[in-house]
């Protein structure tokens, strides 16, 4: 293989990688705010109890 080749190869696969780490940092920030949600409302229940216990069939 020429230089040229190899240089765009690399560069493609850095464009790559930041690409997939940029997707995957999105998710963790959407994660971590559904769950500050999450914690949030069940702070800020009536009922503490409520959902405790629940009917499973299959």
């Amino acid at each position: 293989m020429d230089i040229e080749a190899l240089s765009v190869l690399k560069s493609q696969a850095a464009v790559s990688e930041k690409a997939s780490l940029a997707v995957t940092k999105l998710a963790m920030n959407a994660a971590e705010e559904d769950s500050q949600a999450l914690t949030k409302m069940m702070e800020l229940s009536v009922n503490p109890n409520l959902g405790g216990n629940f009917d499973q069939s299959v």
